[in-house]
């Protein structure tokens, strides 16, 4: 693990080490239809949405860990960049009544999603770097050259879609995703056109704040008035990869992997462990690597803001603090 540049308050540890057996895992409301997700879980409460963000940790299409606090990073994450991308584009949430919720507008969201790129990196099956290095040059719709090296700086941001599908999400140039009848051709025109903003807006404030925007993905949708909607979360340590700025570099010229400030290193644990695809049970994620995990998200949450982790109170159970907090919307 590449932690060196990585620094929290000790006070931190502790407080991690304390909620390992208290993580949100299930959640329960007493009014709305429940959608689970991997990571969210979305109440139906009319033209309104609660948007439950759990510390369950998901990579390989299945949940791997439970991560502390990591519910509310995601969260309040999302809600920092929201605010600050309204110039960019309207966004769906009405109200953060608690540190794992948003209360959203409804919208019908495009079945697709909107992944941007800037560097050629990854290591599962559906990276760009993995279809580069078997010899793919060209990609959702995109002419690579030859000679790039893994975790290289593309010369210029690239969209790369993927369809939103029951078994695994399909890589898709733009112009099947017209022919396709996935979206309308002037939908998609403005929608990519947002993504790769919000990226590059993303990528000037990361930068800022001594942090590489390496890639991420969007979802977008339409609100009841029309308006083309920015959802799900943006900019979070799920959606997003971000490297360390100060050492890419140094570490990039001598062979070495950028320090990163995500999951990846979680994600290569079970891939050398076991088959996370396939194998119908996981091996447990041993407990350092999950404290390590839940002080990245807390590390990059005070990295992007410039602020103290506002940790929930631990003296009440989560799922009872957050009824409480939604009373006036149940």
């Amino acid at each position: 693990m590449q932690a060196a540049s990585m620094t929290t308050p000790e006070s931190y540890a502790g407080r991690i080490r304390a909620q390992l057996g208290h993580c949100l895992v299930d959640t329960a409301l007493p009014r709305g239809r429940k959608i689970p997700g991997k990571v969210r879980d979305r109440y139906e409460l009319g033209d309104r949405l609660a948007l439950i963000t759990t510390d369950r940790q998901s990579a390989f299409d299945r949940v791997l860990a439970a991560i502390p606090f990591k519910g509310a990073v995601l969260n309040l994450t999302s809600a920092w960049w929201f605010e600050r991308t309204r110039h960019i584009v309207p966004n769906h949430v009405e109200a953060i009544p608690d540190p794992n919720v948003t209360i959203a507008r409804r919208c019908e969201v495009f079945p697709i999603e909107f992944v941007v790129r800037g560097y050629i990196t990854g290591t599962t099956s559906t990276s760009l770097w993995t279809h580069y290095q078997r010899g793919d040059r060209r990609y959702c719709g995109h002419d690579l050259p030859d000679g790039l090296i893994k975790n290289q700086k593309l010369e210029c941001n690239l969209l790369t879609p993927t369809t939103k599908e029951a078994d695994h999400d399909r890589a898709i140039a733009p112009d099947e995703i017209v022919s396709e009848g996935w979206m309308g051709a002037a939908d998609w025109e403005r929608c990519s056109a947002i993504a790769l903003e919000l990226f590059a807006y993303g990528q000037q404030v990361a930068a800022a704040h001594g942090l590489i925007l390496v890639d991420t993905k969007y979802e977008l949708g339409r609100d009841a008035e029309g308006r083309i909607t920015l959802v799900d979360e943006i900019h979070t340590p799920d959606s997003s990869r971000y490297w360390l700025a100060d050492s890419y570099r140094e570490r990039t010229a001598a062979g070495l992997e950028p320090e990163n400030v995500d999951k990846e290193f979680l994600r290569l644990w079970f891939r050398e462990h076991c088959d996370p695809y396939n194998d119908p049970e996981l091996p447990e994620a041993p407990t350092e690597l999950v404290t390590e995990l839940s002080r990245r998200y807390v590390f990059l949450y005070e990295k992007i803001t410039g602020e103290p982790f506002p940790f929930p109170d631990m003296d009440q159970p989560v799922m009872e603090r957050i009824q409480q907090n939604l009373q006036r919307w149940l």
